[in-house]
């Protein structure tokens, strides 16, 4: 197709079209005043549910008496095996029974997010074992979910199932990433030795 061609066509194409009136143009004039509040609120809650970044997808089930365990790499073997002989003081606590998984993420990543803010290093969250779930296939369901979510936590450095007298299977010790404060607290202690 040509210069000509196109010309041509875009011709017939606009024909019969007529140029507003300048009274039917719109400038961008305020018009009436629309309350905003509403929609930031909004906006607001949406933004506050989308920081939830915990998966809802497909989990790998756990059994109710699998052990629970996970440690990132740079996690010393004495620090995760104090961990998982239940000998840190446990400075936060999370009960997940009688949750669904829906209210189970929330609460969970809530937990989290204020044992960071409150420079929590080691918590216990009671998941229980899941195991009198009448239904096999939700048997151990949040235990489940637990095992997932807790490794997808960057401030989570490790978990391990619970000492009996702490909730055995049915709950799980996490330790927590130093928080900036708590590095410079330590770092100072060690400077005053």
């Amino acid at each position: 197709m040509n210069d000509e061609d196109e010309t041509s066509l875009f011709a017939q194409e606009v024909a019969g079209i007529k140029p507003l009136k300048k009274s039917e143009v719109y400038l961008g004039k305020k018009g009436p005043q629309v309350d905003f509040s509403a929609r930031q609120k909004a906006a607001l809650i949406a933004k506050e549910a989308d920081r939830n970044h915990l998966s809802q997808d497909y989990v790998e089930k756990v059994e109710p008496n699998d052990v629970l365990e996970y440690k990132r790499s740079g996690v010393q073997d004495g620090v995760f095996k104090r961990l998982r002989q239940g000998k840190y003081g446990i400075e936060a606590r999370l009960d997940l029974h009688r949750h669904t998984v829906a209210q189970a993420r929330e609460q969970v990543f809530q937990f989290v997010d204020d044992c960071m803010r409150n420079d929590i290093r080691v918590a216990i969250i009671v998941h229980g074992k899941g195991d009198r779930t009448p239904d096999p296939d939700f048997r151990a369901m949040i235990k489940s979910h637990i095992n997932k979510w807790l490794q997808e936590l960057e401030t989570v450095m490790a978990f391990h199932s619970a000492q009996r007298h702490h909730g055995g299977l049915g709950a799980v010790y996490v330790l927590f990433k130093k928080t900036e404060k708590a590095r410079l607290d330590d770092w100072e202690k060690h400077q005053k030795r």
